[in-house]
């Protein structure tokens, strides 16, 4: 009886190799690790312009697409996604403050999240950019503080809606949820909107990420879009802009495959036609993080020490979890699967023995590639983690241990 052959990898192919190196904006890894100093995070410019120009191509003109500064808020990135994306979603005051130094027009700025504090409020409202309000109490805040302002507060209420995005890896909508407004009760809420003179402007549903899935992404697409057409009807103002969230996946562990886009272009397709009647003054938004840069981004780090324990090899390097808590799958995995890892600066190398991949933390949570297929590797070698340009180095809780901490690029 033949053992089944394991799961592997989506091909990793946004990257070249050249003289057997691993590249990154046209530098060979190595070369990136001795300007920085290991461990880094390189960022490739044409990697996310090559994912934008694929969007732009697939999906609809008149959708317009954010970026959700949440999946990598480095300020050089979001300066340069401001120059190629139709607005920007951030979900507190300091990526407020990130997105309106990039140079995108506040009124292309939207700001979600449950829980935003007053002084943010207050921010928000003063630089006149769109805030998405979770609960009744920001409502009344939002009152008050347009009032003594003399401003009216931008509004749209981000809807929890009452079902779920199939096969999600991250459920943000549907049953009891700390985001948004129940749909059942959002049109009393409107109507306090109304009575309070607050400028609305439309609904925000998230119904999930992380999704592989193109018919889930389109049915609850659909499902969005026909609860938003029911809310409109108690709306104090006809609705100016729809964002139907996001829920774009990028492959990540052994077994996934890439999202479809062209099944989701036809359905936007679609709602962009019913909504010329429906709803007429309405954009339809599309807001995007992981998808945009995910797959542009490589974590690196360097081996330091070799070791052999029982017959298993560790490679033990300068970096892990501290800096790259989702790939060491403690950050929202169930059982923990492993990133595409790669030896970069022996990329073309044959996978010759068995290895795992771990960090310097007295933790065994610190590990990078558990048990993986690998070139032999030694100290000196180079890590890189794949799919690492989104929720990585501000996701991590980077000064645990008092290691030094990585840096960050974009080349």
């Amino acid at each position: 009886m033949t053992t089944p052959a394991k799961p592997r990898h989506a091909p990793m192919t946004q990257f070249p190799v050249l003289d057997g190196e691993l590249v990154i904006g046209g530098k060979p890894v190595s070369q990136l690790a001795e300007e920085l100093g290991t461990p880094f995070y390189a960022y490739d410019r044409a990697v996310i312009a090559a994912r934008i120009a694929s969007l732009r191509a697939t999906l609809p003109a008149q959708i317009k697409l954010h970026y959700a500064i949440k999946a990598n808020p480095l300020p050089a990135l979001v300066q340069h996604m401001a120059g190629r994306v139709d607005g920007l979603d951030v979900a507190s005051g300091g990526e407020l403050a990130v997105a309106l130094a990039s140079g995108m027009t506040a009124a292309e700025i939207s700001f979600a999240g449950p829980g935003k504090r007053e002084a943010e409020l207050e921010a928000a409202v003063r630089a006149g950019v769109l805030l998405n309000v979770e609960s009744a109490r920001e409502v009344e805040l939002l009152a008050a503080i347009s009032q003594r302002l003399g401003l009216p507060a931008r509004v749209a209420v981000r809807v929890n809606p009452d079902f779920e995005l199939k096969s999600s890896g991250m459920k943000m909508g549907g049953g009891p949820k700390p985001f948004g407004v129940d749909a059942e009760v959002v049109p009393a809420l409107l109507r306090r909107i109304g009575e309070l003179g607050l400028a609305f402007e439309g609904f925000h549903l998230f119904a999930g990420s992380q999704n592989l899935r193109s018919e889930a992404i389109v049915e609850a697409q659909q499902a969005c879009y026909a609860l938003a057409v029911r809310l409109a009807a108690d709306a104090p103002a006809p609705v100016r802009t729809l964002n139907l969230g996001g829920g774009f996946g990028i492959p990540y562990f052994p077994g996934d495959t890439p999202l479809d886009l062209t099944p989701i272009g036809a359905n936007l397709a679609e709602l962009v036609a019913r909504a010329q009647t429906d709803l007429p003054q309405a954009e339809l938004v599309i807001e995007l993080g992981r998808y945009l840069v995910g797959e542009a981004g490589v974590y690196v780090c360097r081996v330091i020490d070799r070791k052999v324990s029982r017959g298993q090899v560790f490679l033990v390097c300068d970096g892990g979890l501290h800096h790259h808590l989702a790939a060491s799958g403690n950050f929202g995995q169930l059982i923990r699967k492993n990133y595409p890892v790669i030896i970069g600066n022996k990329a073309a190398a044959p996978a010759t023995e068995i290895a795992s991949v771990v960090g310097p933390l007295c933790t065994p949570l610190d590990i990078l590639a558990d048990r993986m297929e690998l070139p032999a590797a030694e100290p000196g070698d180079l890590v890189a983690v794949y799919q690492s340009g989104a929720y990585g180095f501000s996701a991590s809780p980077r000064d645990f241990l008092g290691h030094p901490q990585a840096k960050e690029v974009l080349v």
